[in-house]
C-alpha cells in the first residue's frame, strides 16, 4: 500500500519542460514595422479609402505585440501557463516574447545561502544541545517549485529545521572514548549526511542542496556547566595517566641503570622506598624539598 501511495504521488509531480517563446528583438522589429504602417496610413487617409484601415491594423498590431515582452536575467527562468495549464519554462536570457494572454512567473535559479535558527535538540544520549546549520540551495525544476509546493521558500525553511533535528538526534554530541561518530568530532561525515537528508526532503520541490554544515554546535545552557566540569575532569585524568606512565618508565630506567653500573646495591625494602620517593618527585605538582642524609644508607 505504501509503494502504491508513493507511485501515485510520483505521478502527480510536475516536471519542467521547455516553453515555446520567441526572440524579443525580432518582435521589436515587428512593432517598428507596424508603427511605420500606421504612419503610412495616416498620410494616406485623405487620398485613399484604405488609409484608416492601415492605421487601425498598424496600431492594433503594435499594441498586441507590446503586451508579450518580458526581460530575463542570467540564472533566471520564466514559467509559462495558459489558463492554469503549464506550458513550459523559458531559460533563455535577454528580451523574450510570448503571446500576451500567456501568464508568466519568473523564478530565480541563483544559489541561496540560508542560516537556520538555533534549535534545541536532544542528541543520541538525550543531552540537550543547541544546533544551527548553514545551507546553500537552489531551484533546479521550476515546475515542481511553483506547482507542487505552495511556497517553496517557506518549505525550504521547514525542511531544514526538520533535517537538522533528525541529524542532531542521530549522533551523540561527543564521545570521550573516541569510539563513535559524533557531531563535534566528525563534521565532514555528519555534514554529508545532513546534505543527503535535505536533498531527499527537498526533491519534491525541485530544489537541490549544494553545500551545508553546522554553524553552531554546543551544549544547552542548563547542562553546559556540568559538561564543562566533566570535560575538565576527564582531561585531568588523562593528563595524570600520561604522567604516571612516564614516571613509571623513568623509575624503571633509573633502577636498571643503578643495578647495571653497580652504583648501589638495594634490597627489596630499600628498592621500594626509592621507587616511592621517585614517584612522589616525578608525579607531585609541587617542587620537592631535598633531605640530606648525613648518616649511613640505612639511617
Amino acid at each position: 500500500m505504501v509503494e502504491s501511495l508513493e507511485r501515485n504521488t510520483a505521478l502527480t509531480l510536475s516536471h519542467e519542460r521547455a516553453a515555446q517563446t520567441s526572440n524579443g528583438y525580432v518582435m521589436l522589429l515587428v512593432i517598428v514595422a507596424a508603427l511605420l504602417l500606421a504612419v503610412f496610413g495616416i498620410t494616406q487617409i485623405e487620398t485613399s479609402d484604405f488609409g484608416g484601415v492601415l492605421v487601425a491594423v498598424g496600431a492594433l498590431t503594435a499594441g498586441f505585440v507590446a503586451g508579450g515582452f518580458y526581460m530575463q536575467q542570467p540564472n533566471q527562468a520564466t514559467a509559462i501557463t495558459l489558463f492554469g495549464a503549464y506550458k513550459g519554462t523559458d531559460r533563455v536570457t535577454g528580451l523574450r516574447w510570448v503571446l500576451p494572454w500567456l501568464w508568466r512567473k519568473q523564478v530565480s535559479l541563483r544559489a541561496n545561502n540560508m542560516i537556520s535558527e538555533r534549535l534545541k535538540v536532544n542528541d543520541l544520549r538525550g543531552n540537550p544541545i543547541e544546533i544551527a546549520a548553514q545551507v546553500v540551495w537552489r531551484v533546479t525544476d521550476t515546475a515542481q517549485a511553483l506547482f507542487d509546493i505552495d511556497d517553496y521558500k517557506a518549505f525550504v525553511i521547514v525542511q531544514i529545521e526538520a533535517a537538522v533535528r533528525t541529524i542532531g538526534a542521530r549522533y551523540p554530541y561527543d564521545d570521550y572514548e573516541h569510539q563513535e561518530v559524533t557531531l563535534r568530532g566528525n563534521h565532514e561525515q555528519v555534514g554529508q549526511e545532513l546534505r543527503a537528508e535535505l536533498i531527499a526532503r527537498l526533491v519534491t520541490a525541485g530544489i537541490t542542496v549544494d553545500e551545508c554544515g553546522f554553524t553552531h554546535l554546543a551544549y544547552a545552557p542548563e547542562i553546559a556547566g556540568a559538561m564543562l566540569r566533566r570535560q575538565q575532569a576527564q582531561a585531568v585524568v588523562a593528563a595524570r595517566a600520561t604522567l604516571v606512565e612516564g614516571a613509571v618508565g623513568m623509575v624503571e630506567m633509573a633502577l636498571d641503570l643503578l643495578s647495571a653500573k653497580g652504583v648501589v646495591e638495594l634490597d627489596d625494602e630499600r628498592r621500594a622506598a626509592m621507587v616511592s620517593n621517585l614517584m612522589v618527585v616525578l608525579c607531585g605538582e609541587r617542587d620537592t624539598q631535598p633531605v640530606v642524609n648525613a648518616g649511613s644508607l640505612y639511617q
